[in-house]
């Protein structure tokens, strides 16, 4: 239609008689809409964004899982810019490199090697420079994709088919958060601890009409990377998860090193969430030299592999408390991180949900992979026992299958005439080795098909049973959790107070 409307009606084109408010108007619609639904806002079965999800199945078609060897990073950037993005390599390649960053990520989907950017705000190198690779927590996105487990579309140019979304094995929305700005809309979800989400996961199978407040039993609150201690009061934290909008405040941990005769000072050793430390430190030298932090004398960074920050007081008779006070009110050492739990629903519609609802949309995920996973075993079954079938006629009548394979012009449709057969067995029967039959292949087969039937009906009643659907999916989510460790040990992490 645009070009049709750039050409003239002599060159072919049409003049489209539209008052130019709503021109205007709708264009600016589809254009939101796209950016909402394309780009902006996470999915909120598996926590990704079309650009994220993209970067991970092409990962996946090439092979890098985690115990594959690196690959540039500009391979796998050309890969989704060429098959599936049609934007900026640079745009793809920031989305990569915040899927590596452990200090943005709590459970980081991409393993890098080389430099992929750091706390203090430092840029990742070029993409030509760094290697990446996939996680075992990617690999649990993606797990059972290529088993019907998921609806796949057209890519942009009709060329490959792309996920609409990924199997996750784990609430990942939640587990790693999600932040973006759409047009007239916007999301900002922390991290959370994954054995914590599990937990909560197992709990509404038990408990369907589990609340908000028995969740935060098992959930108490977000868990960034950078760790922290949220000073939040538990009634709003409680108010934040039911609607699905509110904040929390997180402050620096921090302790004081004596030093004898009465000196000391206060090493910093985690710093809230999205929070640069070159920046930090600069804002603490700032309040310094503007003299607006008369209690404080000095900073120092003296970070290695851990974060260490040096505060010295002005005098040794200040209190560490009321240092730490003033400089909360100051600085960027306590911060409010927002929660906006705005997602795109199964129908792919935007709203804000609460945690149960969040929690409530993952399960219903899982359980609708687990039975299109389930249907397509079973039909493997179908399909390999009716070869079986087949194949165990070669060996009641052996002299005549080798008799008609001999001496017919066309032995597939002879054999299909003389022992009923359909295609499939007849193209399986005809593929048999000559060594393959024997005595002992026979009893083989048999003990495959009988294997095979015992799963059939295990699987069939799986797909008759709710309860047992949704015990399978309890017992998938332990097993996931298995791959990540106990994961319950805050003091490495968030702590709340």
């Amino acid at each position: 239609m645009a070009d049709d409307i750039t050409r003239s009606p002599e060159e072919g084109g049409r003049i489209v008689d539209e008052p130019i408010g709503e021109a205007l108007s709708k264009r600016y619609l589809a254009y939101a809409l796209s950016t909402i639904t394309s780009r902006a806002l996470p999915d909120v079965r598996d926590g990704l964004k079309p650009v994220h999800r993209r970067v991970l199945y092409a990962m996946k078609r090439l092979n890098l899982t985690a115990d594959a060897a690196f690959r540039k990073s500009a391979k796998v950037v050309g890969d989704v810019m060429g098959d599936y993005h049609p934007h900026g390599d640079q745009s793809i390649y920031d989305a990569l490199v915040r899927l590596a960053q452990d200090f943005n990520s709590r459970y980081p989907l991409i393993d890098g090697q080389g430099n992929f950017g750091n706390i203090d705000g430092d840029s990742p190198a070029a993409m030509r420079y760094t290697e990446s690779r996939m996680t075992k927590a990617a690999e649990a996105l993606l797990e059972g994709i290529d088993e019907d487990s998921v609806d796949f579309r057209a890519s942009y140019d009709g060329s490959k088919e792309e996920p609409v979304v990924l199997p996750a094995a784990f609430p990942n929305l939640l587990a790693n958060g999600s932040s973006g700005i759409a047009v007239g809309m916007a999301t900002s979800i922390p991290p959370h601890n994954l054995a914590e989400l599990i937990d909560g996961c197992l709990l509404l199978i038990e408990n369907s009409k589990a609340t908000t407040e028995d969740l935060l039993k098992v959930i108490p609150g977000p868990d960034f990377p950078t760790g922290g201690i949220v000073v939040e009061a538990p009634e709003t934290i409680r108010d934040a998860y039911e609607t699905g909008r509110g904040g929390f405040r997180v402050r620096a941990r921090w302790h004081t090193e004596d030093l004898g005769r009465g000196m000391w000072r206060i090493v910093v050793t985690e710093i809230p969430h999205l929070v640069q430390k070159s920046k930090l430190v600069e804002a603490l030298a700032a309040v310094i030299e503007n003299k607006k932090a008369p209690l404080l004398g000095d900073v120092r960074d003296e970070s290695a592999e851990d974060l260490r920050l040096v505060l010295e007081p002005k005098a040794r008779t200040v209190e560490p408390e009321i240092l730490m006070e003033s400089l909360f009110k100051l600085t960027a050492l306590e911060s409010r991180i927002p929660l906006n739990m705005n997602v795109l629903d199964a129908t792919g519609a935007p709203r804000v949900m609460s945690l149960k609802e969040v929690l409530r949309a993952f399960l219903d995920h899982r359980r609708d992979v687990l039975q299109r996973r389930t249907a397509f075993r079973l039909d493997k079954i179908a399909q390999r026992l009716d070869v079986l079938a087949g194949l165990l006629i070669v060996f009641l009548n052996l002299d005549e299958v080798i008799r008609i394979i001999r001496n017919e012009d066309d032995p597939k449709a002879k054999l299909i005439q003389r022992f009923k057969l359909n295609e499939t067995q007849a193209e399986a029967i005809l593929n048999t080795r000559l060594r393959q039959l024997r005595k002992l292949e026979e009893m083989e087969i048999r003990r495959e098909d009988a294997a095979l039937r015992a799963e059939q009906a295990e699987l069939q009643g799986l797909l008759e049973d709710t309860r047992k659907q949704w015990r399978k999916v309890g017992a998938e989510l332990k097993e996931t959790r298995k791959l990540f460790g106990p994961g319950s040990a805050r003091s490495e992490a968030t702590s709340l107070i």
